[in-house]
């Protein structure tokens, strides 16, 4: 999906890091049609590489998010593209929330990290 390969791409722009999207179109009941999760290594980073997708997909295919969370603190920043959710963690909110696994049914595709 391109929305999804445009998420990705954003990501690895800011280097993050543990990039994951689950196809969840087949499951039921569901959230979205599709989670993409990563991680950054602080608050700062964290924060950049959801403005880095903000900006970056609005650029490459107009697309806006509904809804945007968590940037108070930037531990777990949420972006909400109606059919795609990306989730963007510090290591061990991720760890803690586990969400990979919550959905571990749907098919999972992990990304090789850029350094």
């Amino acid at each position: 999906m391109k929305l999804v390969d445009k998420i990705v791409e954003a990501i690895q722009n800011k280097k993050g890091q543990r990039i994951v999207s689950i196809d969840m179109r087949k499951l039921s009941p569901k959230p979205c049609d599709w989670f993409v999760i990563a991680e950054g290594g602080s608050n700062t980073q964290v924060s950049a590489i959801a403005d880095e997708v903000e900006d970056f997909v609005r650029r490459e295919t107009k697309e806006k998010p509904v809804a945007i969370a968590g940037q108070d603190n930037a531990e777990w920043i949420a972006l909400d593209y109606g059919d795609v959710m990306v989730h963007i963690f510090q290591r061990e909110a991720r760890e803690y929330y586990d969400i990979e696994q919550l959905w571990a049914d749907g098919k999972v595709k992990e990304y090789e990290d850029t350094l």
